[in-house]
């Protein structure tokens, strides 16, 4: 069996093995492929492995020994599912390897724009604290978060996890999630879209990209904010309109954007959200721990192997 891995480096860029993908079939492994070069690459492989290059249906009909697609990834849009289950290919992911990861960087970006940690330690390198006439300082508010009303958009793995460590600090919790609510944990109060913007002095999201929360997130749904509340989109960049969260953050409707995620990655140098000093970036990393990043080539060895026996697993299509 060949099995191609496209762009392997984004997933493992040499601190963890490819052997035990090696093992189980004959393995050509590219760090990244263009578009141009994916039937070349592939042409050969019943096994491809991706994570970010897109399989059309135009890809998959140049590639007529292809049986298996395996997405590096928990989502799948990358791949054409209903041209997948059409040729008969199938197509699975590694689901929730990186819960604890993406649950602990949307704190990360909670607590800093609260504590501002980087900011005070980055001025004390400066000698900001050692010339201080007084024992302490500080030049940005300073919030605890207990007692706080924070909006979970989306109660998924991810999303229940960030509900469970904020009534850890002693948060109310709300949430706008498909589940009744005599589903959901104790402590968790459903509400509305609406009610959820309203109440939420910080909000996250934690829901799928779909046709109806593409840029849920914009300058009407801004305005029903809470002046001064905070975002935090550790899900998907186009769940938000980022000119709209730009001048949000400009006018002071927006208290501060925490996100790893944006809509265009690499993201343009211009990008508006670039000039707002509340804006906090980080370059979609949530993922990347060395633990989440073990689980999902654990994970990806198993479905393999599951292919392999006749019994696939993690399987996202069904084949015609």
């Amino acid at each position: 069996m060949k099995i191609v891995e496209l762009d392997g480096y984004g997933v493992n860029p040499g601190d963890l093995s490819w052997d035990a993908i090696s093992k189980l079939g004959e393995f050509k492994l590219y760090d990244r492929t263009s578009q141009e070069d994916v039937v070349s690459r592939a042409k050969e492989a019943e096994v491809i492995l991706i994570n970010k290059v897109n399989i059309t249906d135009e890809i998959m009909g140049q590639l007529p020994k292809l049986k298996y697609i395996g997405v590096l990834a928990t989502g799948y849009n990358v791949v054409d599912i209903e041209a997948a289950s059409r040729r008969g290919v199938l197509v699975s992911n590694i689901p929730a390897y990186s819960t604890d990861s993406v649950a602990q960087m949307t704190f990360a970006h909670i607590l800093n724009m609260v504590n501002r940690v980087e900011h005070y330690a980055d001025l004390n390198r400066m000698g900001r604290w050692s010339n201080n006439p007084d024992f302490c300082y500080w030049d940005t508010p300073l919030m605890e978060i207990s007692g706080k009303t924070i909006g979970i958009l989306g109660l998924g793995s991810i999303g229940s996890k960030v509900a469970r460590i904020a009534q850890d600090f002693g948060m109310d919790v709300y949430a706008f999630t498909s589940k009744s609510s005599s589903e959901l944990p104790a402590g968790i109060q459903k509400t509305a879209i609406d009610g959820l913007l309203s109440v939420s002095d910080i909000l996250t999201l934690h829901c799928p990209l779909t046709s109806e929360t593409r840029e849920l997130i914009n300058k009407e749904s801004l305005k029903k904010m809470k002046h001064g509340a905070l975002l935090i989109n550790t899900g998907r960049g186009q769940l938000v309109n980022e000119q709209d969260v730009a001048e949000a953050l400009n006018s002071g409707q927006l208290g501060g954007y925490g996100a790893d995620v944006m809509c265009e990655e690499p993201p343009l140098a211009d990008n508006p959200l670039f000039a707002q000093p509340n804006a906090f970036i980080t370059p979609h990393v949530a993922w990347a721990t060395i633990d989440a990043r073990t689980r999902l080539m654990n994970i990806l060895e198993e479905n393999l192997k599951s292919y392999i026996d006749g019994s696939p697993k993690n399987i996202v299509n069904k084949t015609k």
